[in-house]
């Protein structure tokens, strides 16, 4: 993350990693999260946002699918992603 990036900036970059994920079922439920409510988060949840993307594909599939707990630290985050995804119809438990 670049401080002197500007929150435009930020927001473009942060959309496009969400589109392109590892597997498809991860750009699915990143990028309509993305594309709906990623202009929403506050500064403190855009860095937690970025944080998220570096984690493996795989395991955000296993915390969607509520195989594998999320982390402490992306958990408020990642439960409004999966209620997105759930509602959306994105995510199958």
């Amino acid at each position: 993350m670049n401080p002197n990036e500007s929150r435009e900036n930020r927001l473009k970059r942060l959309h496009m990693r969400s589109w392109r994920r590892g597997i498809k079922e991860m750009d699915l439920v990143l990028g309509k999260f993305s594309d709906d409510h990623l202009g929403d988060l506050s500064d403190d949840d855009l860095a937690l946002y970025d944080a998220l993307l570096s984690e493996n594909d795989q395991d955000m599939l296993r915390w969607i699918t509520g195989q594998d707990p999320v982390p402490a630290p992306y958990g408020d985050l990642f439960a409004r992603i999966s209620d997105h995804a759930h509602s959306r119809g994105t995510a199958r438990s």
